[in-house]
């Protein structure tokens, strides 16, 4: 029997999407529920899975904008079950896996991939349980690596990668996805009066409550506390203070939002997505990092959702994990704010008329001017520095506490 296998709908007002990869060869055994190819959106990066075991007929060539429902290739099912190059039979993993979760069907390994396992010391079991699925790419391990060690140095180019001199040049086509954020961040300068307000915040007390609670942060809620929970705290409690900051423009009327839905800005291989978190007024810290990483796994292995991207009030991008030390973020439209974050770095300050060296964060906010005056976007960037260089008073929407216990 012969099946077809159609690009699914990525959502409803998707009409075309780019067929971005294989993951299979023509005439490769696959497995069901195997994921065999990858398609871009305007959204986000998606994947495609067998719907049987058989044998795959590729029909269109990846690089291929095609449109939903169309026919890509074929699966067929009476081939006989054979064993396939590059797998692991379930035998050999036995060791690395709980007895309760057996697998049950082999795992294939591409080539590329035992040699990047290998050279980052990485078992298959490891990529199983964090990523899923029956086949191991180099990717899949190149992400893993970045997950697990987060704050590595930056890679060094390798020497067989380097510029010889030559006049060669390469030509990629543009991704859907790189074509979509390209038109949105064109429309974001034409279309907004946005401006950029800086401020800078003393990480020493956050550091100093990492240092102190961080295992048993880490042994209770099986998390790290980093610093994204505090950003995502501070700026919570600053929207419901300044709600301008938000809220955004439907045509000619500004829709304030009394809730805040937050998305974080995460660098995935296929560009840049914003995964938001729901309603972060009723999610403790713990909550915060826990969803935090959920996602952002989910968005380096590109398997994020649409929904799990659609809408968020305000977003925050922290281009302190790349080396920034300053930079102005661009607007996600619709919304009206966005905090960029930046690299901690030890300055002098002045601290009670001496010289002290502190670590130092710069943070920015780019904001809507039609429709957040001024005085709203400083105080709000203002507030935000308050509560990180003390951060008691997240549990006190800002305020001073001993205000607060005095009523006053």
């Amino acid at each position: 029997m012969i099946i077809n296998v159609s690009v699914p709908s990525p959502g409803e007002s998707i009409v075309q999407v780019q067929l971005a990869s294989w993951l299979v060869k023509d005439g490769d055994h696959v497995l069901k529920d195997a994921e065999i190819a990858e398609i871009d959106s305007d959204k986000a990066t998606l994947s495609i899975t067998a719907a049987e075991e058989g044998d795959i007929k590729i029909l269109v060539p990846e690089g291929t904008t095609v449109d939903v429902g169309t026919h890509i290739a074929t699966i067929s099912v009476s081939a006989a079950t054979k064993p396939e190059a590059g797998t692991i039979p379930p035998a050999d993993m036995k060791a690395a896996q709980p007895a309760a979760e057996k697998q049950d069907k082999p795992v294939r390994v591409s080539p590329l991939a035992r040699k990047a396992m290998a050279a980052h010391q990485i078992e298959p079991q490891s990529i199983m349980d964090r990523f899923g699925g029956y086949r191991i790419s180099r990717k899949d391990v190149e992400l893993l690596s970045q997950v697990e060690s987060p704050e590595q140095a930056p890679e060094k180019i390798p020497a067989e990668t380097s510029m010889k001199g030559s006049r060669d040049v390469e030509r990629q086509k543009l991704s859907t996805l790189r074509l979509k954020l390209s038109e949105r961040l064109v429309a974001v300068k034409n279309q907004t009066a946005m401006l950029t307000t800086f401020n800078e915040v003393d990480m020493t007390a956050i550091m100093q409550i990492r240092r102190q609670y961080k295992d048993a942060f880490q042994q209770k809620f099986g998390v790290s506390l980093g610093f994204m929970s505090f950003f995502t705290k501070a700026v919570t409690e600053a929207l419901h203070l300044y709600p301008a900051v938000n809220a955004q423009i439907d045509g000619e009327s500004i829709v304030y939002h009394h809730y805040t839905d937050i998305g974080i800005a995460v660098s995935a291989p296929k560009g840049l997505v914003v995964p938001v978190l729901r309603n972060t007024e009723k999610m403790s810290l713990a909550e915060i990092e826990l969803h935090i990483k959920d996602l952002a796994d989910k968005a380096r292995a590109n398997k994020i959702t649409l929904e799990e991207m659609t809408g968020g009030t305000f977003t925050i991008t922290n281009g302190g994990v790349f080396g920034s030390l300053m930079s102005t973020p661009i607007l996600n439209p619709p919304q009206s704010g966005i905090l960029g974050m930046h690299k901690v770095m030890d300055r002098p300050v002045a601290i009670g008329g001496k010289m002290e060296i502190r670590p130092m964060m710069y943070i920015a906010l780019s904001y809507d001017h039609r429709i957040i005056d001024g005085r709203e976007s400083v105080g709000f960037l203002v507030r935000v520095k308050e509560m990180l260089e003390d951060p008691i008073k997240l549990m006190y929407a800002g305020d001073d506490p001993v205000k607060v216990l005095l009523n006053l």
